[in-house]
């Protein structure tokens, strides 16, 4: 028993690394690009590797994207802002792999209180946000002067402008994966065991 959860693990997180791998090279599979931003997708990967694998390997998977981002941003930008911010790994890798750590005990904490759907749901919208607020918290805090000039806004309206954007990406990606990972990651859990 213990070797087919082994090969479930390990087969489950391959598929999931390749999803996050084919969501950045395939055009419009894991980012969705709009005038000065992008909507993303690919958080929804790194949440179902945490709720169905574990804090662990969610970090695992978000950190992959993350550096794949990081990557990207010398090689070939999914906007204009991610050469200039996406450079530093701070925003480009670090709320990627706190996504995989937040929703994974997230939803091991209503697990554990017998709530696996609430938690599932609740997993999804919260690992969304991490990466919406943190990302654009850090772009706000680091790069506020870069990030004004690039979305032409004076830099005393530049916070209020981001938090436009939150509510803007952020609302409609939380939602879709308090949507999809409990669609998702109940099928996977059910053959965990």
């Amino acid at each position: 028993m213990q070797r087919r959860s082994n090969a479930y693990h390990i087969s489950i997180l391959a598929v999931l690394i390749a999803i996050i791998i084919i969501q950045n090279v395939v055009p419009f599979f894991g980012y969705i690009p709009l005038p000065g931003l992008s909507i993303t997708t690919i958080h929804i990967t790194v949440i179902i590797a945490a709720v169905v694998l574990g804090p662990k390997d969610g970090a695992l998977v978000g950190g992959i994207w993350g550096l794949i981002t990081w990557i990207r941003a010398f090689i070939a930008p999914t906007s204009p802002l991610a050469p200039l911010v996406f450079t530093n790994p701070l925003i480009s890798v670090v709320p990627r792999i706190l996504i995989g750590v937040g929703a994974g005990y997230l939803f091991i904490w209503f697990q554990r209180h017998q709530r696996p759907t609430l938690g599932l749901t609740l997993a999804g919208v919260v690992g969304a946000l991490i990466n919406t607020i943190l990302v654009m918290g850090l772009i706000g805090l680091l790069y506020s002067h870069q990030a004004a000039g690039f979305y032409q806004v004076d830099i005393s309206k530049l916070m209020p402008y981001l938090l436009t954007i939150i509510a803007s990406n952020g609302i409609p990606e939380a939602a879709l994966a308090g949507i999809l990972t409990p669609l998702i990651g109940t099928a996977l859990l059910r053959f965990k065991h």
